[in-house]
């Protein structure tokens, strides 16, 4: 009963206190860039951070309210998590009151016999995984909790180490699984108001 009283709480947080700077936001991007269809089933990714636990308390929210039909699993994938993260992931689900669907992979084994620096071999196969999970359970998009800062961040440093004028999409259509898509409905969502949302209901991801 705690747990239900504290979801409710924070999704309606999201709609009153931050509407203006969460919700109108989420959703104009959703709008803008069409990135929800009539009878998409999206797996939302969740790593447990602020930014996809609030993108999957947004997008409860828009399946709620929308005029459109559309389902979501809520994804998340333990990429070898040790115990403690792996708990609070489970705890914050619980929580918010989202039922999660949590698969394992090898990805950190992987990139550590690896060496280097692992961070670009880790993301691609994030990605992999997660297309692939998501396809078995019927989805044909995936939502990432990209927010503004991260599509701002991602354009200068192509800039500055890769010499190239390389952005974020707000959606992308997979070429190595076909009929997947990739979408960011936090496009226009700026950090400050996901940690002020965090700070406010006193989550701790």
């Amino acid at each position: 009963e705690r747990n239900l009283e504290k979801h409710v709480m924070v999704q309606r947080s999201i709609i009153k206190k931050y509407r203006k700077t969460i919700w109108n936001a989420f959703v104009s991007a959703v709008q803008e860039y069409e990135l929800i269809k009539e009878n998409d089933k999206i797996a939302v990714c969740i790593s447990g951070g602020k930014d996809s636990m609030m993108l999957a308390c947004c997008m409860r929210q828009l399946q709620q309210y929308s005029n459109i039909p559309f389902s979501c699993v809520f994804l998340v994938m333990d990429p070898g998590y040790n115990k403690e993260n792996r708990e609070l992931i489970e705890k914050n689900a619980k929580t918010l009151n989202l039922d999660v669907h949590i698969f394992e992979s090898d990805i950190f084994e992987v990139t550590d016999r690896v060496g280097g620096s692992p961070c670009y071999l880790c993301a691609r196969m994030r990605r992999g995984y997660l297309y692939e999970f998501a396809r078995s359970l019927g989805c044909n998009k995936i939502a990432l909790g990209h927010h503004l800062d991260d599509v701002i961040e991602t354009t200068v440093m192509a800039m500055f180490y890769g010499a190239q004028l390389q952005g974020m999409p707000p959606k992308l259509r997979s070429t190595n699984h076909e009929g997947m898509e990739l979408i960011r409905p936090l496009y226009m969502v700026e950090e400050d108001a996901i940690c002020a949302w965090r700070d406010y209901n006193g989550l701790s991801f």
